[in-house]
């Protein structure tokens, strides 16, 4: 979660205005091409106060004066945390579990929703966040190669210097390792049952998801 942490940080620190903050944000949202929903809706449905989420709208906002972030722009910014390795097959995956309707872009509502789930979720929350992250064509389950994708883009993302003594063939044998055991009735996929049941009885699962978690 640590570069959407940095989002997080990056955002709180923009531009803090004054009194006429409210009015101004109110008319800087007619002005955009897609006005997020009302700031006490979303309130209630995410972690966030009403403060903390006029503050993350006018960041992401100076981010995307449209209102909404296609894919190619999300790269862009996310590649910026990671610039010793190449994060845009990571940024692929992640973009479209953000992207929760797949329609190819991130409105502020979806982009808040999933800040408020792996800043402040718990713990099953964010397990079932990282399942669907996992499920890459979003069928409800993780096969081998789904888990392998995703754990082969993060290990590239973190880049060589990252990691300088790691061996090619090392994330196939993480992968190998975490789906047998992730794989109960070893039927060759993993469902969300088995997978919040693994996480949840096995630390070193848990330490090594909560290490991933740490470059979302």
């Amino acid at each position: 979660m640590g570069a959407v942490m940095g989002t997080f940080s990056s955002l709180q620190t923009k531009q803090r205005r004054p009194s006429k903050d409210k009015i101004e944000d109110e008319l800087e949202m007619t002005m955009v091409c897609h006005r997020p929903e009302g700031l006490e809706q979303l309130e209630a449905q995410t972690n966030f106060t009403k403060r903390e989420l006029q503050v993350l709208y006018r960041g992401f906002k100076n981010e995307c004066p449209s209102g909404v972030v296609n894919e190619e722009t999300f790269k862009q910014i996310y590649a910026q945390f990671f610039p010793h390795g190449d994060a845009s097959m990571y940024a692929h995956y992640l973009f479209h579990t953000f992207d929760t309707t797949q329609t190819g872009s991130v409105k502020f509502e979806d982009f808040v929703t999933a800040l408020s789930i792996l800043l402040r979720g718990t713990v099953h929350e964010k397990l079932r966040w990282t399942f669907n992250l996992y499920d890459i064509n979003k069928d409800g389950y993780i096969n081998k190669e789904e888990m392998m994708d995703i754990v082969k883009a993060i290990y590239d993302m973190m880049g060589k210097y990252t990691y300088p003594v790691l061996k090619e063939d090392t994330p196939r044998q993480h992968v190998d390792v975490f789906f047998q055991k992730m794989d109960k009735n070893k039927d060759g996929i993993v469902t969300l049952d088995e997978f919040l049941e693994s996480c949840q009885e096995d630390d070193n699962i848990m330490r090594s998801l909560q290490l991933f978690q740490n470059v979302m």
